[in-house]
């Protein structure tokens, strides 16, 4: 959420930054400072009927003093329609501030200045390729190879829930399962705690990380008890800081989880939700930070050099690619995706975000650290990055390392495997 204060100076920077983001917030800054005019106007009417009543209150003990009852109580009446007043600028006040807020929180985050200029993930920048694509036009796609050697029933999801849910089985759920331990060990390896969060959220943690109200009809929602399915590990485990004013000396704050992750994808169809393109559950390791405003952005690099070495480990093709305005999400200040590329299907797959959001959900979660020097509350800067979504790492393993004998697990899998080194 932006700061009150950021479009209070700067309305005209907040207008052409959010353009980048083909966000149209004119009318909106508009209406925001209209709102922060009132809300002021009513805060000084509101301090000036408070001193009116401290003032008529030593006076009504003087009045009193000197036996002058009748001006006493005259003015003990006035005191009475004084407060009166002050209940219905109360709540004036309360009325203006939510508005206020339901306003705020309609704008999405400023974009970084290097954040490219553009509508859709054509204009994405690629800023780094790595690994080689096979050559070979006769190489099958992910379904038929997990049809062919038995790791994933499609169909029995589709039974048991629906589609978008597939069973891994055997040596296809075994797969998964060293991938999580492989990518968690990498990751406490690096200096990220651990954490295994609630996979259910309420709403105040929505709200904290962005997802509400911006993403309320992509999360599945749990009516009887206003709970929703996480769509990743960011939202529980970013919100372990809510309310909270951590030391300067605690950053920097590195968190790492493994959650299966809902998301309803509504609009998605075609060949982005074949085989395992574009689940409703998938499993993903996350890694979050906490971090100084000052060494977000190194921490970004970090992060970014971070989930490159996996890919890179795995052995797989891949891309990074900085996200222009128009494919950035509602929260991010800076996106970088990854990209791994599916040899069956000739084409690349997302296989992880990682963003710096500044003090973009810091501001709605209330997270700040205590500044050493002057002493004052600041809010700090949080970043996520999954390290990283299994489905489409799956798909990218199975199509590349596929050959006439079986596929060929990744060096960095074998022991994860039981020592297998090759899915026949």
């Amino acid at each position: 959420m932006l700061t009150i204060q950021l479009i209070r100076e700067n309305p005209d920077f907040v207008v052409k930054r959010l353009a980048i983001k083909n966000f149209d917030a004119t009318d909106a800054v508009k209406k925001i400072l209209s709102l922060d005019e009132k809300r002021v106007a009513i805060q000084q009417e509101l301090n000036a009927k408070q001193a009116e009543i401290n003032s008529l209150s030593k006076e009504i003990g003087t009045l009193f003093a000197q036996k002058k009852v009748d001006e006493a109580n005259a003015a003990k009446e006035k005191t009475g329609e004084i407060k009166e007043l002050i209940k219905k600028l109360d709540q004036d006040m309360a009325d203006v501030a939510a508005e206020l807020q339901k306003e705020i929180v309609l704008l999405p985050n400023i974009p970084s200045e290097v954040v490219p200029a553009g509508k859709t993930a054509e204009d994405n920048v690629v800023v780094k390729m790595g690994g080689k694509i096979p050559e070979s036009d006769s190489l099958l796609c992910h379904w038929d190879l997990a049809e062919k050697y038995n790791l994933i029933d499609f169909e029995l999801g589709n039974k048991l829930t629906g589609a978008g849910f597939p069973v891994y089985v055997g040596v296809g759920a075994k797969l998964q399962r060293a991938l999580i331990s492989f990518f968690l060990d990498r990751a406490t390896a690096a200096g990220y705690k651990e954490y295994q969060p609630p996979i259910m959220v309420n709403e105040a943690s929505g709200f904290g990380t962005g997802q509400l109200p911006d993403k309320e009809g992509q999360m599945y929602y749990v009516g009887l008890d206003n709970l929703y399915l996480i769509p990743t590990a960011e939202v529980p485990v970013t919100n372990i800081f809510r309310d909270v004013i951590v030391k300067e000396s605690d950053f920097p704050i590195k968190c790492t989880a493994y959650t299966p992750c809902f998301r309803r994808e509504a609009g998605s169809y075609g060949k982005d939700v074949r085989g395992l393109n574009r689940l409703h559950q998938f499993d993903k390791v996350e890694i979050v930070r906490i971090e100084h405003p000052e060494r977000s952005y190194q921490a970004l690099d970090e992060m970014v050099a971070h989930v490159e070495s996996l890919v890179n480990d795995l052995g797989l093709p891949y891309r990074i690619v900085r996200l222009c305005g128009g494919d950035m999400s509602f929260t991010s200040a800076l996106t970088y995706d990854f990209e791994v590329f599916s040899a069956g299907q000739k084409r690349w797959l997302e296989v992880s975000s990682v963003s710096n959001f500044e003090t973009f959900q810091a501001n709605r979660l209330k997270l700040r650290y205590k500044d050493e020097k002057t002493k004052k509350t600041v809010l700090a800067h949080t970043l996520n990055g999954s390290a990283l979504a299994l489905p489409r790492i799956v798909a990218s393993i199975l199509e590349n390392y596929q050959t006439p004998e079986g596929i060929k697990v990744p060096d960095v899998l074998v022991s994860y495997m039981g020592g297998m080194t090759i899915i026949k």
